[in-house]
């Protein structure tokens, strides 16, 4: 098993999401900022698990904490989600265009 505390962080962030829990806890902080136990509330894991997913989606830059109190509140990082998206975006914007030429050249099959 690859260990996230001593990779890059570009391959960092989707080892990162590619666990099904942390990537339930990486969905709950990306809708609302949450604390630890807001986080465990929703889940079937512990505080403990929570504490150490987001210890991983910190560490891959996906998640940040802001100090409230003697609590920690969790927000995903909006720069490492551009980046994901970016990185998405140029296989989409493919995907799409050879199934756009796919189209057309079906339709064409089809007028002759």
């Amino acid at each position: 098993m690859t260990n996230l505390y001593k990779v890059d962080t570009e391959n960092a962030m989707w080892l990162a999401l590619g666990d099904p829990t942390r990537r339930a806890v990486f969905e709950i902080v990306a809708q609302k900022h949450s604390g630890v136990q807001e986080i465990a509330d929703q889940l079937p894991v512990s505080r403990s698990a929570v504490s150490q997913h987001l210890k991983l989606l910190g560490n891959a830059g996906l998640v940040h904490a802001r100090k409230v109190g003697r609590n920690r509140i969790y927000a995903a990082h909006p720069e490492k989600l551009q980046e994901l998206r970016e990185w998405l975006d140029v296989y989409w914007t493919k995907a799409m265009q050879d199934f756009a030429d796919a189209a057309d050249k079906d339709e064409e099959v089809r007028d002759d």
